[in-house]
């Protein structure tokens, strides 16, 4: 079958944002206070999905909610695991120490005022392990976003957009992680020729596990199966990432708090939002 339209317009976009993201901070001034309440947004907005869009769609595929619920708990495992291997989870700015002797602080761009008692120092990994994790990570972004789209009718509707709210997860968590391989390729030295590269590379692993599991669900002889179980094992991921990957980022500051917490519940209200438009249902 023909790849369905919404699913060719959000894979460019991913792309796209993907690109931008591994230019970020030629771009714009991403302070650490910006970074974390991106973080904060998108993991509430990734857990909801998961919650009332992935894992209900699972079920209704799979006829049983025992079966979802064991993909999705095959999902979170991969996921923590593989952040666990590849040290996935560093988002952090390169930023400039504060100078204390003009009174100074830094402290709304400076992490130091954080306590990061799980982070791993950057300068120790290696950007090849953290862009082979990431890839990883990306394509199974893509697995998530096909089967979305597949659930809500491969796109035969154009209100509300097929697979709208992972497409949007996963839209605004991209250039996190692409600006994550630049930055640690930048500290480790590399020049601007081969962090192009390394982000040009990144932004197509998407697109490769979209199509890729787009049209394995077409050619397999239970549709309802496989997809059922793309989505639920998604969910796992999805819930992974949020609590593993984006969330701890920002559940140990001793500041900002208020504002922190506020943008997880703004990400969480976007996926209710999103999950409540007219003509969305979890049939399959």
């Amino acid at each position: 079958m023909p790849i369905a339209p919404p699913l060719v317009l959000y894979l460019l976009a991913i792309v796209g944002a993907s690109l931008l993201g591994g230019k970020l901070a030629s771009l714009m001034r991403m302070t650490h206070l910006r970074t974390q309440l991106l973080m904060s947004g998108v993991g509430g907005l990734m857990l909801g999905i998961a919650m009332m869009h992935l894992l209900p769609h699972a079920t209704a595929a799979l006829g049983s909610p025992t079966r979802a619920g064991t993909g999705a708990l095959a999902g979170l495992t991969v996921m923590f695991l593989l952040i666990r291997l590849f040290h996935t989870h560093d988002h952090e700015l390169p930023v400039v120490e504060p100078d204390l002797r003009d009174g100074t602080t830094g402290h709304a761009d400076h992490p130091a005022h954080c306590q990061h008692h799980h982070h791993t120092d950057p300068r120790g990994i290696s950007w090849a392990g953290l862009f082979l994790g990431l890839v990883l990570h990306t394509m199974v972004d893509g697995v998530a976003l096909a089967s979305s789209v597949l659930a809500d009718g491969g796109g035969s509707t154009w209100w509300p957009p097929a697979g709208l709210g992972t497409f949007l997860a996963v839209l605004l968590h991209k250039p996190l992680d692409a600006f994550a391989i630049t930055s640690v390729m930048n500290r480790q030295h590399w020049g601007s020729n081969a962090q192009n590269i390394a982000n040009a590379a990144f932004s197509v692993a998407c697109p490769i596990g979209a199509v890729a599991f787009y049209f394995g669900v077409a050619s397999s002889p239970d549709t309802s199966t496989v997809l059922g179980w793309g989505l639920a094992v998604s969910a796992g991921f999805f819930v992974g990432i949020a609590l593993a990957d984006l969330l701890p980022e920002v559940a140990f500051h001793d500041h900002d708090r208020g504002k922190l917490t506020f943008a997880f519940l703004v990400g969480i209200a976007a996926a209710v939002a999103i999950e409540n438009l007219p003509g969305h249902t979890h049939g399959v």
